[in-house]
Order: structure tokens, then sequence, then C-alpha cells
């Protein structure tokens, strides 16, 4: 089978299309500090932020796994569309406001601004290797549909791929990402509308074959795991850096707010698409395509029902406009996930606990190290590991059962410290990995009500996990505070100086307090300015 040059052509022009748009983007960033680089000057309003977040949540593995749920499992189990939908309606109501008031620069600034730097690090972790495997398995993902659509090597598309998402990435930062978000969205909107009415309109389609199980089935003894995935899209989706990092670039709150409740409501109707194409891949007759490989198509190919169906239910000219859809969906999510690991790593690990003196020049060229390296990690990734999806499929429970509850205590529970936060994610951790893992062959060291040989665990022990993180930092965080503060212990013993922590950020309270006092007589109206100087007094008096 050749080449198929047209393709070949056409996604060579919409990679220097991106690489263009991203170098133009980067030059704004020039000139600006480092923590200004981090959120791009705090100067994206509604629309690019808009733009952004969409782009980012509708990854490959979005629309990918949107068709082959629907494909393969029904409509109960194409789920995720609906509940990432929630996740960022939830988000842009009561997290993102708030965090954008507080003038963080990462997610993990108001973490390490209670916990201590060092304990507060700790919870990099998880995100860090959810980072690095999510984009592994989109990476592996592209390359498999450059190689069935353009008869291209995999391992060269996923390598060309990678390199294009971190040049432009590495020169621009957030601008960049954020600016080719919205080419990389625009494409996917068109080719995915396209696309659909070709597939549809095939000869050999019939959808009557699929109008008894387009609905799906949920076994009765499956309606534990069933409610424990849908816990997890929805909370396990309000702790990525990936958000925060377009959330705290936004002008102001109000912005930051209203482009996440929008980006929800668009997040949902992008879904229906490649949902459609699910449909339309399960209705098909593939004997009757140009299709040869085997029918039923088998389980290792149902990742590809999306590019199948471009690919034989849909002329050649649609079939590469496709294509252009999965790499700029894929492309979205793969600068974005490294920009974030590489952005909490200079601020979070490397300014603020190993070299708190390191100049801004030095912090930014920190940044492009850690863009290169979790580039090069999740490439390297793609290409050798085939459980990478496994492996991601892990870490996002550990971004649900951990940081979910860290971070949620930490914003809204204030006698959170870290004996609390610590215990939490000892527990946690400890629950989820003795639970085990079939896809990654871990076994189950704690037998769950209604675990079976045969499938495992029934029981939603992901969010008796998440629950137990809770229940650990709000009670050991109340029972060390009240041994400290009624010297039953003496404050020598308090080695994270959490009760030191807790009177200097009253202090900065006082302070700020007394900051908007000044600002409402001088007659300055910007809600947000006072609050965020008065939050930044109160962090900087617990640093």
């Amino acid at each position: 089978m050749a080449v198929n040059i047209p393709g070949l052509i056409s996604v060579i022009v919409f990679y220097i299309l991106i690489l263009v748009i991203g170098i133009i983007a980067a030059r704004k960033s020039r000139s600006t500090s480092a923590e200004n680089s981090f959120v791009a000057n705090r100067s994206i309003g509604l629309w690019l932020s808009f733009f952004t977040i969409t782009a980012t949540n509708i990854g490959g593995g979005y629309i990918n796994g949107t068709a082959e749920a629907m494909a393969f499992s029904g409509l109960i189990w194409t789920n995720a569309p609906i509940l990432y939908s929630i996740s960022i309606g939830v988000a842009g109501v009561f997290y993102a406001p708030k965090m954008r008031r507080g003038g963080y620069v990462t997610m993990f600034d108001p973490i390490q601004a209670k916990l201590g730097d060092r304990a507060g690090s700790l919870l990099f972790f998880p995100q860090l290797m959810g980072d690095v495997f999510w984009s592994a398995a989109i990476l592996s993902a592209l390359g498999s549909t450059m190689s069935l659509i353009l008869d291209l090597d995999p391992v060269l598309s996923i390598i060309v791929s990678t390199c294009v998402a971190v040049f432009y990435t590495f020169i621009g930062g957030l601008y960049s990402v954020a600016y080719t978000d919205v080419i990389q969205l625009i494409c996917l909107c068109v080719g995915l509308i396209v696309a659909c009415p070709f597939s549809f309109f095939h000869p050999s389609v019939d959808l009557s074959r699929v109008q008894d199980t387009w609905l799906g089935e949920l076994p009765t003894n499956m309606i534990g795991i069933y409610a424990d995935l849908c816990c997890q899209l929805i909370f396990g989706g309000l702790a990525w850096q990936v958000f925060y990092q377009r959330v705290l670039a936004c002008k102001t709150a109000s912005v930051a707010r209203t482009s996440s409740i929008v980006s929800s409501f668009c997040s949902l109707l992008f879904a229906i698409p490649p949902a459609a194409i699910g449909v339309v891949g399960a209705a098909a007759d593939w004997n009757a395509t140009s299709y040869t490989g085997d029918v039923p198509i088998p389980t290792e190919y149902h990742s590809f029902i999306l590019p199948m169906v471009l690919n034989y239910l849909c002329p050649l000219p649609v079939a590469v406009l496709g294509l252009g859809v999965v790499a700029a969906a894929v492309m979205s999510s793969a600068d974005s996930s490294v920009l974030a690991s590489g952005t909490v790593f200079a601020k979070n690990i490397y300014k603020d606990v190993l070299r708190p003196q390191a100049s801004d020049r030095e912090v930014m060229w920190v940044l492009r190290v850690g863009i290169v390296v979790t580039g090069t990690l999740s490439c390297v990734l793609a290409i050798l590991v085939k459980s990478v999806y496994g492996l991601f499929y892990l870490c996002s429970d550990l971004v649900y059962v951990i940081l979910f509850p860290q971070l949620t205590c930490i914003l809204w529970i204030g006698f959170t410290n870290t004996y609390g936060a610590l215990t939490g994610y000892a527990l946690s951790l400890f629950l989820r990995v003795a639970a085990g893992d079939a896809l990654l062959g871990i076994p189950a060291l704690i037998q769950f009500p209604f675990y079976t040989e045969a499938d495992g665990q029934l029981f939603p022990f992901k969010t008796l996990a998440m629950i137990v993180n809770f229940v650990a930092i709000i009670s050991v965080s109340a029972f060390t505070r009240l041994v400290f503060r009624r010297r039953w212990l003496s404050t020598r013993w308090d080695v994270f100086n959490v009760m030191k922590r807790e009177e200097d950020a009253k202090r900065g309270e006082k302070r700020g307090e007394s900051l908007m006092m000044k600002e409402r007589h001088d007659g300055n109206r910007d809600p947000d300015y006072a609050q965020n100087e008065k939050l930044k007094l109160r962090d900087n008096y617990m640093q």
C-alpha cells in the first residue's frame, strides 16, 4: 500500500500552519517575567479563554473514546462527555473564580502556601505522571490513525507530532498554546461536521442494525463500578493543572467563570459528531467496504473506529480532513500537558523548593527544559509501551483519589494542615493501590465487598478511598490543631510549623483587610484587585 500523498501534503500544511501561528504568538511572551509568562500576563480575554479551555478538554482521547464507547458499549457507557462537561461547569462556578481571585500562578500555589513548599510538592507527582501518560496515550492514537489513513510509519508520525507540539510550546509558552488552540478547535469543528453526513449516507450503513443496541446495557453487578466511574469523571476533573493554567491567565475572575461555563456546554456539543460516527461504525457492514481486516472488528482495534469510519466510509478529501481533526485534537491536548508539567516543575519545584534565589531567566530555561523532557518522555512511552492508556487510567484515578480532596480542603476548609493532608495522602494512595488493577496486572491486596476473580473489584473503591482522604484531612487537621492550641503538646513538636503558618496567615488576612478598606476609601471599585492583594499578602506571610 503506497503512502497517501494528498493526505500527507495536507497534514504537512496543517503542521506548518500550527507552527507559524505558534511562532507569531510567541512574540507576545517576550520581555515578561517568568511568572507572567506562566499565566500569559493574565491577559487572556473571554473568547480566547473559551477556545483554549474547550480545545484542551476535547483531546484525541475525547473524540476517539466517545466514538469507541458509542460503537461498542452504547450510550449508557458513553458518559465521559456529559460528565466531563459537568466537571468543567462545576469548576467554572466554584473553583475557577476562587483560584483566579487568589492571584495564583499554578494550581499548586495554594497547596504549598497551606502545607509548606516541600510537603505541597509531593502532590505534584500524580499530576506529572497523569500528564506524561495522557500525552503518550493520545500520541500513540495519532500514530495509529496516520498509519491507517496515510500508510505512514506510526513511529515517525508520533515523533514528528511531538516535535511540532514541543517546539511551539517551547518558544511561546501559554501564548502559543492558547492561540494554536483556536485553529485546532476550528479544524476539529469543521472536520467532524463535514465527515458525519458522508459516513451516514454510505451504502454499507444500515441504522436498523443498532436500533436495539445503541442504548447499551448496565448489568446489575456493575452498578457500583459505574457509579465509581461517574464520580471520578466529575470530581477528578476538578484538579488538573491544564485547566487552571488557563483560568489563572484570564483577565478577571468573571472571565474565568464565564469562559469555563460556556466551554462546558460547547464540550458537550462537540461530543455529538464523534458519538454519531460511533453509531455509524456499529451500523456499517464492513464486508461491503474496502476494509480487509477481521469482522467483527477485533477488540484491539475498537479504539480506531473513528479513523476507520473516516477512512473507509468517507471520500478521500473528507478522510484527510478528518485526519486533521484527530491531529488537532491530539496536539491541543499534548501541548497543554507538557506545558502544565513544565510550569509546575519550574515554579513549584525548582523555584519554590530547590532554588528560591533563581532568576527569571533561569526559571524560564527550567520551564523549557521541563517542556522538552515531558514531551520526550511522552514520545518514548507512546512508541515503546503498549499499556500507556492503562498507566494513564491509574494516574487519573490518583488525581481523583488524592488531588481532588486535597485541593478542595485547602481552598474551603481553613484549618486544613500538613498533618491531615499527608495522612489523607498516604491512606488514599494505599487503598487505591491495594485494590489492584487488572489492566496493569497489579494484584488486589484488599478484596472489597462483591469482589470476584472473574470481574475483580465491583465495589466503588475509588470513591471510598477519596472519602477516606477527605475524612483523614479534616479529622487529623482538626485534632492536631486542637492539640497544639490547647498546649496538650508543646509546639516544639510541631515539625511542620502549622501553628506558626496559621498565625502568619491571620496577620496576612488583617493586613489584606486594611488594604481593601484603603482601596474602597480611595475609590477603587475593582473587588478582584483588592481581593488579589489581600490573598497575596496572606500567602506571602505564610511562605
